[in-house]
This record gives C-alpha cells, sequence and structure tokens, in this order.
C-alpha cells in the first residue's frame, strides 16, 4: 500500500482553513510550536483519521516535546510551556486523547496522563523492564568475608569511607548507580572498585578465567577522560601492591581501554542497528559507564538490553548536571526513581550494603575551593538568596560581572589577555606550554547563535587578538587558534569533544591535541583537520566532562528558555580555582529558579510498588 503524500500546510498561512488547523496555527503563531510540529500532527492526523483539534495539538507538543529533550507529553504540566495560551482542561483532554483512533492504532501511547509516541514509549518500557529483571535476578555478590577484605585493601582508611561505602554497594547489586558532583572522586572509586571485584573473583572463581571488564562513556573525549582518570587513580595512596596478585590486579585496571558505547555496542555506519543486542549479548562481566548524564534514553534502552543478567553494570556521572542533548534524563530519573541517592559519608561500607536502594551519592568534594563549592552547592539546591550572597561577597574563587559597562570592558580585558598569552605560547615551540594554557580559562556560554552565543564570543576574541597584534586578518589556521574537535575519527584518533591548539614546530603551524598538561604527542598537520571548530568560546554542552582552571560563564537574558539551574550549575563545576559570571541578576534569579524539565515516565516506572 502506497500512501498519497499531501502537500505540507504551513499553519502560518492565513490561507489554512480553522477547525483542526486553527488550534494548531494559534500555538505556532505563538512560538510555541515550530511549522514542523504542525505538519507531523496534520499528517499523523490525516493517516489515522483523527479530526480532533486538542488530540492533534497533544500529538503535536508531544513532537515538539520529544524535539526539546524530553521522552513524552505531560499534559497536566503542559501549560508551563506557554502560560499565556488557551490550554485544553487536562482532565478532558486526557480522555479525548485516550479515546482517538490514534491510540487504538499504536501510533500514540498515553500512560497516567503521559502522550508518547510509540517508538519512546517503546523504549521506557523496555528499559523499565530490563532493569526490573536485573535486579530481580542479579548476579551473586562476594562472600562477606571475602567482601570486607577487599575494600579493606583498596580503601585503606577513614579518608576512603564515601568511596568504599559506594563500592560496597555496586559490588553487591547488579545496577548500581554511583553519582556525586565534580571532584568528589567518583572516577578513583570506580578505579578502586575494580580492583575489589578482581580480588573477589580471584578467591571465588576456580576456572581460572579472568574477569572480563569494559569502560565506556557516551562520547570520545568523555571515554579518553575516564580511562585517563582510572590509570591515574591506580597511582593514588592505598593501592595495595604488596603481593604479586595485587600487582596483576592494579596492572590490569590500568591497562583497560576505554570506548564509546556506540563503539561497545557495534555500532556500523549506515544502519540503525547495533551488532551487540538482546541476542547477542556483550561478552563482559563488569561494565562501567562514565558521564551517564549525558546518555538519552534510546542508548540506554540499547545498552541494558545488550549488557548479560550475569554482568554487573555500574553506571557513573552527576546527576545535577545537564541531561543529553537527544530525548531523556535517564540519570536524574535513576537516582530519583530508586528512592533517591543513599548519602555514604561515613557510613560503614557492609552497613551501606545493607542500606536500600542500588544509588551512593558521593559528598566529598576534592576538586575545587571552598567558595566555588558552596557557590554550586546553592545553585543545585535552588537557593538563589545565597547564591546571590556568594556573588555579591566575591572571593578569590568567584567573580560576579554585572552586566554594565564596567563589567563588559573587564571581559574584554580578561579575554584579550588569554587570547594573547595563547598566542605567545603557541608560538614558543613548547606544545606542552600551549596545552597549559590553553586549559587556563575556557569562555562557556548558552547558545550557540545570537547576542550571547558562541559564534559571537569567538568573533569578538579574534578581533582583540588582531587588535592587540596589530595584525590585519587572521588565516584559518592561526597561531594560537584553539579548536575543539566535532566528530570522531578513528583513523587519527580523534573524539567528538577533544580540544587543541594550533603551534608552531620548526617552520610549520600543526594542531596539537591535548587537555591542560596531559599531550599524547601528536602534532597533526592542520589539513588533515576537517570537523572542527575554534573554542575561545564553547557552549556548556559542549565543556561537559571537562575542567579548566578558570571559567567565565556568560549569561543570556533572563527569557531565555535554556537559562536553568542544570546550565549553571555545570558551567560553574567546570572550575577548578576560579568562576567568573556575567550576567545581570534577573538573569542570575532566572537560571537558578528554573528547573530544566523533562517529562519522562522511567522514574514513576522505577518506584518501589
Amino acid at each position: 500500500m502506497s500512501w498519497e503524500v499531501e502537500p505540507f500546510e504551513d499553519p502560518r498561512d492565513p490561507r489554512v482553513a480553522r477547525g483542526a488547523a486553527g488550534v494548531l496555527h494559534d500555538f505556532n503563531a505563538s512560538g510555541v510550536l515550530e511549522a514542523a510540529d504542525v505538519h507531523v500532527a496534520q499528517r499523523l492526523g490525516r493517516l489515522g483519521q483523527e479530526a480532533d483539534e486538542s488530540v492533534l495539538l497533544a500529538v503535536a507538543l508531544t513532537v515538539r516535546a520529544v524535539r526539546s529533550g524530553s521522552v513524552c507529553l505531560d499534559l497536566g504540566t503542559a501549560p508551563d510551556i506557554a502560560p499565556g495560551a488557551a490550554w485544553p482542561e487536562a482532565t478532558s483532554w486526557a480522555e479525548a486523547v485516550a479515546r482517538s483512533p490514534l491510540v487504538a492504532s499504536d501510533v500514540v501511547r498515553v500512560d497516567d496522563g503521559l502522550v508518547y509516541l510509540d517508538r519512546y514509549w517503546g523504549e521506557e518500557q523496555q528499559v523499565v523492564a530490563d532493569l526490573a529483571a536485573r535486579s530481580a535476578a542479579p548476579p551473586p555478590p562476594p562472600a562477606d568475608a571475602v567482601l570486607a577484605d577487599a575494600l579493606a585493601a583498596y580503601f585503606p582508611d577513614d579518608a576512603y569511607a564515601d568511596q568504599r561505602a559506594a563500592a560496597a554497594k555496586a559490588a553487591t547489586h547488579g545496577t548500581s548507580v554511583i553519582t556525586g558532583g565534580p571532584g568528589t572522586g567518583k572516577t578513583s572509586t570506580v578505579a578502586r572498585l575494580l580492583g575489589v571485584l578482581l580480588r573477589a573473583h580471584a578467591a571465588s572463581d576456580d576456572s581460572g578465567r579472568p574477569l572480563r571488564i569494559a569502560l565506556a562513556a557516551p562520547t570520545g573525549k568523555a571515554a579518553a577522560r575516564m580511562v585517563q582518570a582510572v590509570r591515574e587513580s591506580t597511582g593514588q595512596r592505598g593501592f595495595p601492591r604488596e603481593d604479586d596478585a595485587d600487582r596483576a590486579a592494579v596492572a590490569t585496571i590500568a591497562a583497560l581501554q576505554a570506548s564509546t558505547l556506540h563503539r561497545l555496542l557495534g555500532w556500523t555506519p549506515n544502519s540503525t542497528r547495533f551488532r551487540h543486542h538482546r541476542g547477542n549479548r556483550l561478552p563482559y562481566d563488569v561494565v562501567v559507564v562514565d558521564e551517564t548524564s549525558m546518555l538519552s534514553l534510546t542508548m540506554m534502552a540499547r545498552l541494558v538490553e545488550a549488557v548479560r543478567p550475569s554482568a554487573r553494570l555500574v553506571l557513573v556521572g552527576d546527576a545535577d548536571q545537564l541531561a543529553s542533548v537527544d530525548a531523556g534524563a535517564v540519570l536524574k530519573d535513576l537516582v530519583d526513581g530508586y528512592g533517591g541517592a543513599t548519602p555514604v559519608g561515613s557510613t560503614e561500607a557492609l552497613e551501606a550494603v545493607e542500606a536500600p536502594g542500588p544509588v551512593a551519592q558521593l559528598s566529598h568534594t576534592r576538586r575545587f575551593g571552598e567558595r566555588i563549592g558552596a557557590l554550586a552547592l546553592a545553585i543545585r539546591d535552588g537557593d538563589v538568596d545565597t547564591v546571590l550572597a556568594e556573588l555579591r561577597a566575591g572571593s578569590a574563587e568567584v567573580a560576579w560581572l554585572g552586566a554594565g559597562d564596567s563589567g563588559g570592558d573587564e571581559l574584554l580585558r580578561l579575554l584579550a589577555d588569554r587570547a594573547v598569552a595563547l598566542h605567545e605560547a603557541a608560538g614558543s615551540g613548547d606544545a606542552e606550554r600551549a596545552l597549559v594554557e590553553l586549559e587556563r580559562h575556557r569562555l562557556l556560554c548558552a547558545h550557540r547563535e545570537g547576542p550571547f552565543g558562541v559564534a559571537r564570543w569567538n568573533r569578538t576574541v579574534e578581533r582583540l587578538l588582531l587588535e592587540a597584534t596589530g595584525r590585519d586578518w587572521l588565516p584559518e589556521w592561526y597561531l594560537g587558534r584553539p579548536f575543539v574537535v566535532n566528530a570522531n575519527d578513528y583513523g587519527l584518533r580523534l573524539w567528538n569533544g577533544d580540544t587543541g591548539v594550533v603551534c608552531r614546530t620548526g617552520p610549520d603551524l600543526v594542531a596539537v591535541i591535548g587537555d591542560g598538561d596531559r599531550t599524547d604527542g601528536r602534532a597533526l598537520p592542520t589539513s588533515r583537520l576537517a570537523e572542527v571548530s575554534t573554542a575561545h568560546a564553547m557552549t556548556v554542552h559542549r565543556s561537559q566532562g571537562s575542567q579548566f582552571d578558570e571559567v567565565t560563564v556568560v549569561l543570556p537574558e533572563e527569557d531565555s528558555r535554556i537559562l536553568t539551574r542544570e546550565l549553571l550549575y555545570t558551567a560553574v563545576t567546570r572550575a577548578k580555582s576560579r568562576v567568573r559570571v556575567v550576567g545581570s541578576e534577573d538573569a542570575v534569579r532566572a537560571a537558578v529558579t528554573r528547573r530544566a524539565q523533562r517529562a519522562t515516565g522511567l522514574a514513576r516506572h522505577l518506584r518501589p510498588g
């Protein structure tokens, strides 16, 4: 059967008839809906013989919700999208959608006031079912005495009490979550947890088969940082090396590689399926996924169906950070759905094992100073008065540049100084020095375009560099140009999110790849780099998983829809030693009080009872 394709009707066209298109026209004209949202609703209505305009509005809003990062549309909270719009009454609206032929034909799904497109309803139901099955039949935990001995060896004193309790949870659950803010030791906990599992496996397995471990992350940049942090953790105080078995375990952990989730699951170009799935499971005994806050619902569905029921799945990340750019808020849903995180400060490890739930939260920050930590905590908790008090007080760690002329002048001087310093370091012939300078400071923005966006600020910094150096123009690959990689290149071992800087080595300019004071020795010809963009400024989303000595956050105007608590928290916690917030008091208030609301049903379905 073939469908006749009807011409697209733009609901903004005054010639479009009222009725079913009328309410869509109103919402499109108000800026709530885009033309594509309306077009999908109209086409589904025609194909499914649905003419009720309230149902078509729900379908269009559901398409919009997915495009905005939600998994579904919550009819009960939909007025928050546009409070001035003439919204249908929630109960009758839900009843009308439930009676729709679109629901009867499974094109649209309704679940307790939530409206889904069929694909996302199916993925959410699958994740819930797979996690429930894993909880019902988890892999057997290590014997109590073996676990206690391993925990004592890898977490030898009270300095590791929070990490020890988190590791105990992960070692005794089939699926576990280790969450916490930046610098709380999540990756260090993972490294020591792997030591615990290796020791427990050696004590209980007589087959001689090694414990098979996989490390993964949503992006190549996050995977590279994960394996680097795990290796660095093996050199920390407290890793046991008393005998051959200990040294072998440390060597095993240090030799682990990490991959993107796509590569782990066996994604191939031009394919909609992965090589590993329910019928061909991953061969690992332990799968650890870092930066899980960046995980979409679709990738979570593919992951949990591919992990063997007898394998341990450890999900690591900061539930308060920005969620995936695609639909879903998986990590936050897991934390909320499993009853919230269990604080694990001075709790004894084996007592924490008995606490309900598979989620452990690390709370002791080791990355940044007291004032940045206080500011981040106040943002996370939505305490706008404390946030403003911290900003007004100022300190060596926290500064607030208002939206006035004086703040703007100070920001321009700062950006000019940083650009010149990077230009000079890149011309010194010392790649390490240039990489250190690259990570000294980063300007973070909420938007890509517009007056507060990345594109505008990158142009501004390049203009300031021209003025400071007395040049008339800059070539594409100018000395000291910072860049970020926008696509994985497996041949060059470049990952989406990798950063670098154009440096001089002898007579040539080359692109040097690295993070902070680390370089892998690669100096690539600039002609080999295709998918890159300038990175004097970058979006807060692109900065996730990274850290910089100093961060300057440029806030948009207070009515920006993406100005949220999660965005400001993520931006502030990228800084190690100093953070500057640029924006008005109204913008700060809006950021702290506005949550990034994503409608999903995952947390609701995971809650006990």
